[in-house]
């Protein structure tokens, strides 16, 4: 399986407000992250709700975020499992 994302590398969830279903939470929209580990490749589940009669396979990652970075406060780490299409590279310069 070829994934474009690896373990430890830094990531930014894409900053979007799609209209119709998306499974990305509002709260890490904007947020950079770690990817943990990639859980396979599975069909995106917006074009799944849209009714899209063959939905994009792609890979879903775990990433882990900050709580503080989240929240502004705690010392511990949330996952979220995302689409590869959600998720953009970090430049080293953070941008």
């Amino acid at each position: 399986m070829r994934t474009d994302f690896r373990a430890g590398e830094r990531v930014r969830v894409r900053a979007v407000d799609p209209e119709g279903h998306t499974r990305v939470p509002r709260y890490v929209r904007g947020q950079v992250g770690r990817i943990v580990e990639c859980q396979g490749r599975w069909a995106l589940a917006d074009e799944i709700a849209a009714g899209v009669a063959e939905p994009r396979v792609e890979p879903v990652y775990t990433v882990a975020f900050a709580a503080g970075d989240l929240w502004g406060e705690g010392g511990h780490e949330v996952t979220v499992d995302l689409w590869e299409s959600y998720i953009e590279r970090v430049r080293e310069d953070g941008a």
